[in-house]
């Protein structure tokens, strides 16, 4: 299972401001040193702010927070909430693709669901805090933009 851009994104930005302290870097100050659009990272941070899970203040003496709410989140339900509960594969065709002719008798769609299922099961536990423990924190705190 591959990621869609805008879920790395998000981990990535909960746990560089799980580590920030009393810093409140901007979302254009996170795009550097993440090395993404600025247009990009803006998108992830107002949909981490919708679900709670950061804070975003405008303006001088402004910028990026994590909440208690984000410290604590599943990364299984952030990665969930990113890339939506459908299945792997699209057996029924999307706007591109005719449906699949095996769609009636396949047992592939099920196998799929079920590793879908597990590989969520297995990032429920974890925490944002739980993956920004050492060395991944302080590595994060060392990131500067690319010159």
């Amino acid at each position: 299972m591959r990621l869609l851009r805008s879920t790395d994104l998000a981990l990535r930005v909960l746990m560089r401001l799980a580590v920030a302290g009393d810093s409140t870097p901007t979302t254009r100050e996170v795009a550097e040193v993440m090395d993404v659009p600025y247009t990009h990272a803006a998108k992830v941070v107002a949909e981490l702010q919708h679900m709670g899970l950061l804070t975003a203040r405008r303006g001088r003496g402004g910028g990026l927070g994590v909440t208690e709410d984000g410290r604590t989140a599943s990364v299984g339900a952030v990665i969930r909430a990113f890339e939506g509960e459908g299945d792997v594969v699209d057996c029924d065709g999307g706007t591109a693709v005719s449906p699949c002719p095996l769609r009636s008798a396949c047992r592939l769609r099920g196998a799929l669901r079920t590793a879908q299922e597990a590989f969520f099961a297995s990032l429920d536990p974890l925490t944002v805090e739980d993956i920004v423990t050492s060395p991944t924190g302080p590595l994060l705190l060392g990131l500067t933009p690319k010159q």
